[in-house]
């Protein structure tokens, strides 16, 4: 006898169909056939193809061009807490795995789809955790959901005070949700929302209220090694600065100089806090100024005081309509870069949009060499650190490409 399922169904297209058994968890709302059953946003639904084959279980949300977010392909799975526990402990298992102890202070616990747990994201700074939640049927859940995960973590010996919510985000408003933060209720630990956090040896001060995202990035945390390695002796420039975090790693691995620049001056006085808090503010220079006025402003003036520039520009285009214009911007500044750099000098950049693709940032940094005149030798080229894992049946979980040249 065939089993009853307690939720409705959402048909989809063959297109859809294809798509949901390639491994990607969303359902847009293009590819939806019909729905059958009692179906409110924010409730489970079942997914299944024209012939009613199961395809998987997952948020339903009318008012997002992803109608379903799936959270399972398993007909025989139940949604209850014991279920939540085990994805939080997979999780978590996960980390202790691909860091290093010394790793799992400060690092990002959840990481939406990577994880299966679609639109949320958690990282974690010290003893406090802080969260946001992008999709309507986790935020519906939530409230289950963070003492979970507190009590896996907790259980694993790890500290967690408080939980703080970073939902001031206009990707929210696609879900139909309000942007808000604050302490998750219950979790408002010492009521405090500043705290230090050390990576690779560095310290930091995290504003989890009021720092970007969810207050410190920690994507780069091994690109950041990797540039401590490289930039002994040598006199380094770090674009868009932001917290310092490429600077102080140079300023740790031995560099001779290290000038941070940013054209926000709270960004800069930021960066000047971290390089006080290790005791490194007298080795380093801070510039509140525009990369893409600064860099030319040295070039035309026949200045070539580094011979390691970084450059970790924020998200250029975060839409496939501007992409262009973000390779434009990339262009310009690895162009400039390039052109201040000796022969044998050495360049670090990146881009954080998961729409400037491996491909289309390497024909970009093509262009600029052959414009600048030089040649690259790869160094290497690298991605997000492992507590941001890649799925690669979900492209949007690739985004970050860091690269490390030498002009030559």
């Amino acid at each position: 006898m065939k089993q009853t399922r307690p939720y409705a169904r959402v048909t989809v297209t063959p297109k859809g169909a294809r798509w949901s058994e390639s491994g990607h968890p969303w359902v847009y709302d293009t590819d939806v056939e019909k729905t059958e059953g009692p179906l409110r946003d924010g409730d489970l639904t079942d997914v299944v193809t024209g012939k009613g084959r199961y395809l998987g279980t997952g948020f339903y949300n009318s008012r997002s061009k992803i109608r379903v977010r799936l959270l399972s392909r398993n007909a025989n799975d139940r949604f209850d807490d014991a279920f939540f526990q085990r994805r939080f402990r997979y999780a978590w298992d996960y980390r202790k795995a691909v860091m290093r102890p010394q790793d799992l202070t400060c690092c990002r616990v959840i990481f939406g789809e990577a994880d299966s747990f679609p639109g949320l994201t958690v990282d974690r700074f010290g003893d406090i955790l802080v969260t946001q939640t992008l999709s309507l049927g986790m935020e519906q859940r939530k409230s289950r959901l963070f003492p979970l995960l507190c009590q896996v973590l907790r259980e694993d010996g790890q500290d967690i005070r408080a939980v703080y919510e970073r939902n001031d985000v206009s990707l929210r408003e696609r879900e139909g949700l309000e942007e808000n933060k604050g302490f998750f209720p219950g979790w408002e630990g010492d009521g405090t929302t500043a705290t230090a956090i050390t990576e690779n040896g560095v310290s930091y001060y995290v504003d989890v209220e009021n720092g970007q995202k969810t207050g410190f990035f920690l994507d780069q945390k091994f690109n950041r090694e990797a540039v401590a390695r490289l930039a002994r002796g040598r006199r380094v420039l770090d674009c868009f600065t932001h917290t310092g975090s490429f600077a102080l790693n140079a300023v740790r691995g031995g560099a001779e100089q290290v000038c941070a620049v940013d054209i926000s001056d709270t960004a800069v006085q930021q960066a000047r806090a971290n390089a006080r808090l290790n005791g490194w503010e007298e080795r380093m220079e801070f510039r509140c100024a525009n990369v893409f006025d600064w860099l030319p402003q040295l070039e035309a003036e026949g200045k070539r005081p580094f011979d390691f520039i970084i450059l970790d520009p924020p998200a250029f285009t975060k839409s496939r309509r501007t992409v262009e214009s973000a390779a434009r911007g990339y262009k310009e500044i690895n162009l400039r870069a390039m052109r201040l750099l000796p022969r044998g000098g050495y360049l670090a950049t990146c881009s954080c949009s998961h729409f400037m693709t491996e491909e289309r940032f390497e024909a970009m940094l093509r262009s600029a060499a052959a414009d600048a005149g030089v040649e690259l030798r790869q160094i290497e080229a690298r991605q997000q650190s492992p507590d941001h894992p890649i799925l690669w049946n979900v492209p949007e979980t690739r985004y970050l490409k860091f690269y490390l040249f030498q002009i030559v």
